[in-house]
């Protein structure tokens, strides 16, 4: 179980790294088109105006008739908008600074006129071009390849490519590939998903400690249950929220385990207890049959044997109805007359030790099966009828208390305090058979209290309305 929690936590940790990967990768794409429309826009906003400058500074009477321009002409004309290839501003990034570091920035010219040789880079005419209609009319991208504007790097330019008269003027500008704003942003992206990955393994680790340890500890208690032992129950929240349900789970199942085997054990009591009156009645009796010679009496004492085997044989045959829930049938019982009737069973037993059984009370009724709370409340008053001294009494009493129906036994025995090692009186166990009574009213919605009457004890049976 626990190899695979941790299994299962493995993959959890590996399936976060990997989305986190794919986030970090989708963030960095997204933010790279982003940056990289950005500087292309800056770039062919700062060409159309050098494009604008250089256009206006053609003189007005310069004549740009393509069959009147002569060679002259064509080379003044190209010196003449050369000189101001910088455009309206000074550029902050020079063509060398450009190819020593890549920043982009630096301007580029290309002006071919009718006659005479063209002036600038040639490659901006012969490189292929990709238009961007979405930055403006003649905008385009051009990739210069090494050794076409720098010996060593390649770069992207935007250009502006329109007549000028009967001029071919293209204008460009050097994109920067890695501006600040591009910077800041991976810088950024990197440390959130850093974060993230730092976060979610650490997450993952704590959680793979936590619910480890919370499944050693369901398994131990478990180990202990196999044994025997169900002292311990497996922990519900403190250490592993996300096994609260398993361990409320195994919790009940173990109440219910604890429960069945105490009620084996204490049913195993009662049954041993109920049979050994009629089994020495009996065997006493058949001693006494085959040794008398008086037919009457050999026919009486047949007779007392045949009901104590009866007894004995009904006896066995409850306790089978009960194990398979045949008797399991609910209906209103009164409790002052199962109170009646006990008196009536033990007073005989009673009357050996001038023992007097008083019943009292009112009459209340509970809702339950009577053969089992008849068994709770004999089981009761021959525990008070024995740890009584001789010429005690016993008093029974049923009352409607607070909480619900209610039924007391009492004696005059040696109470909680009592002194008698061999008749303990403490709460769990209050003479033989009490564990016995306590699981018959706990299938009933109700619980045993056990006080001290000084002198004696007081059982009572509390059930819930």
């Amino acid at each position: 179980m626990a190899w695979m929690a941790r299994r299962t936590l493995t993959q959890l940790a590996s399936g976060l790294a990997i989305l986190a990967a794919v986030a970090l990768t989708g963030s960095l794409v997204v933010t790279g088109q982003a940056a990289r429309l950005d500087q292309r826009q800056q770039a062919a906003l700062s060409a159309l105006d050098d494009f604008g400058a250089m256009a206006s500074k053609l003189p007005a009477d310069t004549s740009m008739d393509a069959s009147a321009m002569t060679e002259g002409d064509a080379a003044y004309m190209s010196a003449f908008l050369s000189a101001f290839q910088d455009g309206p501003t000074q550029n902050v990034t020079t063509l060398e600074q450009t190819c020593r570091t890549g920043q982009g920035g630096a301007g580029v010219r290309f002006i071919r006129a009718p006659v005479g040789k063209p002036a600038g880079l040639l490659a901006l005419e012969t490189a292929r071009a990709e238009r961007l209609t979405r930055l403006g009319d003649g905008v385009f991208l051009i990739r210069l390849e090494a050794g076409q504007l720098c010996l060593t790097r390649s770069v992207d330019v935007i250009v502006v490519k329109r007549p000028i008269g009967s001029l071919s003027v293209i204008v460009g500008r050097v994109v920067d590939p890695a501006g600040v704003a591009w910077r800041w942003a991976v810088l950024a992206v990197a440390l959130t998903g850093a974060l993230i990955l730092v976060s979610g393994l650490t997450a993952a680790l704590f959680a793979r400690q936590r619910l480890t340890s919370a499944i050693a500890e369901v398994s131990t208690v478990l180990d202990r249950a196999a044994l025997g032992d169900f002292s311990r129950r497996a922990p519900d929240v403190a250490v592993a929220p996300e096994l609260t349900q398993l361990s409320s789970q195994v919790n009940r199942t173990l109440d219910r385990l604890e429960e069945l085997l105490s009620w084996l054990r204490d049913s195993a009591d009662q049954l041993a207890h109920d049979f050994r009156t009629p089994l020495a009645r009996a065997s006493a009796r058949l001693d006494r049959l085959m040794e008398t010679e008086d037919p009457v009496e050999r026919k009486r004492l047949g007779e007392a044997a045949g009901r104590d085997i009866a007894e004995i044989t009904r006896a066995m045959n409850e306790a089978m109805a009960l194990r398979d829930g045949e008797a399991w049938l609910f209906e209103s019982v009164r409790l002052d007359v199962l109170a009646e009737a006990a008196v009536e069973l033990y007073q005989p037993i009673a009357d050996i030790r001038d023992i007097r059984i008083v019943a009292e009370g009112e009459p209340v009724s509970v809702l339950g099966v009577r053969s089992l709370l008849q068994r709770a409340v004999a089981n009761l008053v021959d525990n008070a009828v024995k740890f009584s001294p001789d010429g005690g009494v016993v008093t029974l009493r049923a009352w409607d208390c607070d909480e619900g129906p209610c039924l007391s036994v009492g004696d005059q025995g040696p109470g909680m305090s009592g002194s008698q090692p061999s008749m303990p009186r403490a709460k769990d166990s209050h003479g033989m058979g009490l564990a016995f009574v306590r699981a018959i009213l706990r299938r009933h919605g109700g619980r045993m209290t056990i006080d001290d009457a000084r002198p004696g004890a007081i059982v009572t049976a509390r059930f819930s309305r």
